[in-house]
């Protein structure tokens, strides 16, 4: 088997900002690599996980001009945590800022796992504006991924860290736990809105790995992490992504003739194969890697070596 692609070099920014976005919300963005080069835009995961320095080296540097910015209410973006004016559509029409901003007509668009989401919708949104797509971890926001993670379906493999999500929601509260984490994650108390944001991030840190990671699970827990991830997400979840069951799945015929590459863990235990298969069988020209021994994090080594092949094919 050929050697394994990781990582580019680390890089930093060569320009950074804040953009007002409107609704009281100012989005940190910067750019890598090379100005003028092949422009991509990163959209990160969560909802509410911010951009991070890793991010930035899926690309080769020489090739790209990459645009990575944190979306409402996360990393450096303010006001922190903030759920107002914070749907899905506001991020479709975000990107679209930043691309005029950043003065391009098309863009590659690259996300994982929420990141695929929004990637979608966007695509969907503005096909014209797409000319390739490459995405991890698919989630369709349907309803059995709801269940899958939040309510009955991942707790058969993780019956541990299951009982540790579900212990500070009392039993009569269980019948829709997004809902019981929602009245805790918005309530006035402080200190049981960071026990339910660490309770709720750390399940998903348990989730996202193909082996256990204490790095994974000790930033998972840091407060500002935990506070923005899971108000955030459970937003979102609450209000299914401000999606139809089926959108985005049936939106796929917007998507012909833009070039594109799935990457997707065999063992994603965080959003599992099916919405990869279903998303690759209505969208059949998308080019579609189940790795073998992946989990759902960009940096597992099977995952990451297909991002990264994938964005030199198409820096080329």
């Amino acid at each position: 088997m050929a050697e394994r692609r990781t990582l580019y070099p680390p890089i930093e920014p060569y320009e950074s900002g804040m953009l007002d976005v409107g609704d009281g919300h100012r989005l940190y963005w910067e750019r890598c690599g090379t100005k003028g080069a092949k422009p991509v835009v990163f959209l990160h995961g969560g909802p509410g996980a911010g951009s991070s320095p890793a991010h930035r080296r899926q690309f080769n540097p020489a090739k790209y001009d990459i645009l990575l910015f944190d979306q409402r209410g996360c990393g450096r973006s303010t006001p922190h945590a903030s759920l107002e004016a914070n749907t899905t559509w506001h991020l479709v029409a975000d990107i679209e800022r930043l691309r005029e901003m950043v003065g391009v007509d098309k863009w590659m668009v690259f996300g994982g796992s929420w990141g695929s989401t929004l990637s979608l919708a966007y695509a969907q949104t503005h096909p014209e504006r797409v000319t390739e797509l490459v995405l991890r971890g698919i989630f369709l926001f349907d309803e059995y991924e709801l269940d899958w993670l939040y309510q009955d379906g991942a707790s058969s493999l993780y019956p541990d860290g299951w009982e540790e999500f579900v212990s500070i929601i009392p039993e009569e509260e269980r019948g829709d736990l997004v809902e019981a984490y929602r009245k805790r994650l918005t309530g006035e108390d402080k200190a049981v809105q960071l026990e339910a944001a660490k309770a709720w991030s750390k399940w998903e840190g348990v989730t996202v790995t193909l082996l256990p990671s204490p790095e994974v699970i000790a930033h998972s827990v840091n407060a500002d992490h935990a506070i923005a991830i899971a108000r955030i997400e459970n937003h979102y979840m609450i209000n299914k992504g401000w999606l139809e069951e089926g959108q985005l799945l049936r939106g796929a015929e917007k998507l012909r003739g833009i070039p594109a590459v799935i990457v997707q863990g065999r063992h994603d235990c965080c959003t599992p194969p099916k919405a990869a298969w279903a998303l690759h069988k209505a969208w059949p020209e998308a080019e579609l890697q189940i790795v073998p021994d992946g989990g759902h994090l960009f940096s597992e080594p099977g995952v990451l070596d297909g991002l990264v092949r994938a964005t030199d094919r198409f820096a080329a």
